[in-house]
């Protein structure tokens, strides 16, 4: 006893200095404030002043009570000790709301409470209004109170909060059973955390690092400061908003677990309805997962869910929104579940909503907006219809050439050198370049037997199965999965409104899942004869020449000495069939029959030079030489590039800059931003016009490459008339083909992986075979659902000065090959493409692909 005694004498002897120092310290300070403000005389006569006061009041206070009674010393104490609590209490609230000397750590400001804001999906469009993608670091979709199902909210107030209509913002009921509980070792006192704590716990996140302060890392004493905090929030959030409308942000706001957050989400993910739909059991199930939402997760943990649920609708019946026979016969039923989990790449259109984002990043940076966090609508140009059509022509057509490739190939490998001899160590040096070989030999330094013996190491994993355009299960080792992926074919391919530039498809590869590689934008590939038409506009467009259609250019053979990097080098094309037939030929003819003899010679006329110039005016980016073979496509370029500069001939002339996005929302629906495409004038309207009818002859004309589209597909309805351009480089690596219509530019690539990788013959490897049919079948199925309408090209409402009429009557099918001997840009990879196109990711010993 007289350890206590003495323990509490000293802490109150303590207490009487430090009060003692306080108070002079509070005076001196209160002094010198005073003198600087009124004088040091002046400041003197207050303070006399306050003194004099100080004791008469004292003095009249010990008059009129018994300073030495009993009682008093005991009195004074209790009143001290209410009075230094009230000012303790609230110069701690105090520093809770300022975070004093960052003590405390922050809290909502007034505009956070006024305008609480979560992370919000954001959500992508077709142009004719069909979600294909959702974007999010917490996928949630806010959804009104009366989209709520009142199973919900009576599930809720009976779990979580019985009190909830009585209370404002903190249950002072419930907060003294729970300390009773305590007391007595009652568990059974549930918790004293109300909806409306809970709410500002995880709408405002109190306890996330970022909210503590200093004395948020000391123990028991962090946990006394974020109860504070979500005390003082509940009771603001209870001011500035009505009880509806916290239940509504509750709802919108937890977590419900795989990634699901806010109710829409969680009702559609779970039970694949929307949120007002949901049951009395359904309900019970969500309601259930906010005390854990792994231990009482469905999927995870069926038994403890229904548990759980079990207990929420015991609940119900406790408070009266349940009778007992229906509680009975409900908690009898199983949970049911219909899951639908979403993820970003659901759907198709796969590879443009990657360019979508990169797009919306961009200018989220740019302009203050988070894509994954700020619930943002983004309008695109896509055409839902022809996107599917797109997918579907891709999957169809490029299963079929798959199977012409493995019964070219058969039993042999398809990586062939430029002589045609297999390159024995194309595998081992493919793998060299994954991410898996680098982190074996990270692993394995000293050990390339080790690096070896785990690449060979077989396992079960699931692959892309082209037969099937889905996946299958495989028992291989990574080598296998190599070896498979090679022999796979590439494709991409994209169709654009010429005069908006909007892009209606864009199909980057067979699929997304397993190649994520985009063929449209990212891949750069040689164009081979798809080039050509950049020469022939040269020619007709540049009043240097100032050439028609139906000039003429002998078809002979063709060499030009030229020097590169110091060294002379001598060029010497030669045609596809490897023959000439020494006759005067139109500029006409010669691009519709893609004959290479023609387009060198013109390209030396006009310059190499001057060709580039007119590539880049019609909008292709990437890096191009005045070489003597620039006619012939050596150089890369990307399929997005040549589909907005082929738009060129159907719009008059004028570029139009492909576009992604038409318009941003916010979440609230209010247009952030309208997206317009830039426009310049590339070539004259004449010049256009007259290389759209050069391109139709390609199509329309006997001997033209592209003139399979007319038989092999029904294009032609209604009148339609279609240009088009095929295109192959040397031995059969890229297929391209360009087709325009009145109303769309559709471009398509095929080829392998590696450059190295093709087929052996030009009868089955030219762009006529291998990308005009996907082209063709696009095309066809647009038609057919009538989300473009046929019909023939606009006639020029301008004067044509030059002759263009002089049709090639009749003449066998050519070739578009390149054919090229001793062309200056070789045509195998070099290693930085081989790096960036790289083969699809080795699978790990163990699990799917991605």
């Amino acid at each position: 006893m007289e350890v206590i005694r003495s323990f509490f004498t000293t802490i109150r002897t303590l207490f009487r200095t430090f009060r003692s120092r306080l108070a002079t310290l509070i005076n001196r300070i209160a002094y010198r404030i005073t003198s600087l403000v009124t004088g040091k005389p002046k400041a003197d006569e207050l303070f006399h002043s306050y003194r004099q006061n100080k004791k008469s009041l004292r003095g009249w206070w010990e008059d009129k009570v018994d300073v030495n009674a009993t009682y008093y010393r005991p009195i004074v104490t209790v009143w001290k000790t209410i009075v230094y609590g009230i000012v303790a209490f609230g110069l701690y609230i105090f520093c809770v709301e300022t975070n004093f000397l960052w003590l405390m750590g922050s809290m909502p400001s007034v505009e956070d409470l006024q305008n609480p804001k979560v992370a919000q999906s954001s959500e992508i469009y077709t142009a004719d209004g069909v979600m294909i993608g959702k974007f999010y670091t917490e996928n949630r979709t806010p959804v009104p109170y009366k989209q709520i199902s009142p199973n919900l909210v009576k599930a809720l107030i009976a779990t979580e909060d019985a009190r909830f209509y009585k209370h404002s913002g903190i249950d002072y009921k419930a907060m003294a059973s729970v300390a009773w509980g305590i007391v007595t070792g009652a568990t059974d006192r549930g918790g004293g955390s109300t909806i409306t704590q809970q709410l500002a716990k995880k709408l405002f996140k109190t306890r996330k690092s970022g909210a503590r302060g200093v004395l948020g890392y000391v123990p028991g004493l962090s946990t006394l400061i974020y109860k504070t905090k979500e005390w003082l929030t509940a009771i603001k959030l209870e001011r500035n908003f009505t009880k509806e409308e916290i239940l509504t942000m509750y709802f919108n706001t937890v977590d419900y677990g795989n990634n699901t957050y806010g109710i829409n989400t969680a009702a559609k993910s779970y039970f694949s309805k929307s949120p007002d739909s949901l049951n009395v059991q359904e309900s019970a199930v969500l309601v259930g997962l906010q005390k854990a939402t792994t231990t009482y997760n469905p999927i995870r943990n069926m038994k403890r869910s229904l548990e759980r649920r079990n207990v929420v609708i015991d609940q119900m019946r406790k408070y009266g929104y349940l009778s007992a026979k229906q509680a009975d016969s409900i908690s009898a039923l199983p949970i049911e579940l219909k899951t639908k989990f979403e993820t970003p790449y659901d759907g198709n259109a796969n590879y443009f909503k990657n360019a979508v984002v990169d797009f919306v990043k961009k200018w989220g940076d740019e302009n203050g907006y988070d894509l994954y966090t700020d619930g943002l609508k983004i309008y695109t140009t896509i055409d839902s219809r022809m996107q599917e059509d797109a997918e579907e022509a891709m999957t169809q057509k490029m299963k079929q050439l798959q199977r012409v490739f493995e019964d070219h190939w058969r039993n042999q490998n398809p990586w062939r050198d430029e002589d045609g001899n297999e390159i024995t160590d194309f595998l081992p040096n493919v793998v060299k370049r994954t991410s898996k070989y680098k982190a074996l030999a990270a692993k394995f330094p000293n050990s390339p037997d080790s690096v070896t013996y785990y690449l060979n190491k077989k396992d079960t994993m699931t692959v892309y199965d082209w037969k099937n355009s889905g996946e299958m299960t495989k028992y291989w080792s990574s080598m296998d999965s190599l070896d498979y992926y090679k022999r796979i074919l590439r494709a991409g391919m994209m169709a654009m409104n010429p005069q908006t530039g909007q892009i209606k498809a864009w199909v980057g590869g067979l699929d997304y899942n397993y190649f994520k590689y985009d063929a449209v934008k990212q891949g750069k590939r040689q164009p081979g004869s798809t080039f050509k038409p950049f020469v022939y506009t040269t020619a007709i467009d540049d009043s240097s020449f100032n050439m028609t259609p139906c000039d003429e250019i002998v078809d002979k053979p063709f060499e030009k000495t030229y020097e590169e990097d110091g060294e002379e080098k001598i060029w010497k094309p030669r045609n596809a069939t490897g023959s000439y037939t020494y006759a005067p030929m139109t500029l006409r003819r010669a691009l519709a029959q893609s004959i290479n003899s023609v387009t060198a010679e013109l390209t030396d006329q006009v310059g190499a030079a001057n060709v580039v110039r007119y590539a880049k005016k019609m909008g292709i980016t990437t890096p191009l030489k005045p070489v003597p073979s620039i006619g012939l496509g050596p150089f890369d370029v990307s399929l997005y590039d040549m589909v907005a500069a082929y738009g060129v001939f159907a719009n008059n002339g004028t570029y139009t800059q492909p576009i992604l996005v038409t318009k941003i929302e916010d979440s609230n629906g209010k247009v952030i931003e309208e997206f317009q495409p830039e426009h310049r004038q590339a070539i004259s309207e004449e010049s256009a016009f007259l290389m759209l009818q050069m391109l139709r002859a390609g199509v329309e004309e006997g001997g033209g490459t592209s003139g399979s589209i007319r038989w092999r597909f029904n294009v032609t309805l209604n009148g339609n008339e279609l240009g088009g351009k095929t295109g192959t480089t040397s031995n059969n690596s890229d297929g391209w083909f360009m087709c325009v219509t009145r109303d769309l530019v559709v471009g398509a690539w095929v080829g392998g992986d590696d450059r190295s990788i093709h087929f052996r013959t030009t009868n089955l490897g030219e762009g006529a075979k291998t990308a005009l049919p996907l082209v063709g079948a696009f095309l066809e199925k647009v038609y057919k659902d009538k989300s473009a309408e046929p019909g023939p090209f606009p006639k020029p409402s301008f004067k044509i000065s030059k002759t263009y009429n002089c049709p090639t009557r009749w003449a066998p099918a050519e070739s578009d090959s390149l054919g090229v001997e001793g062309d200056s840009t070789p045509a195998k990879r070099n290693e930085e493409d081989d790096f960036l196109i790289g083969p699809p990711p080795i699978p790990l010993d163990t699990g799917k692909r991605n």
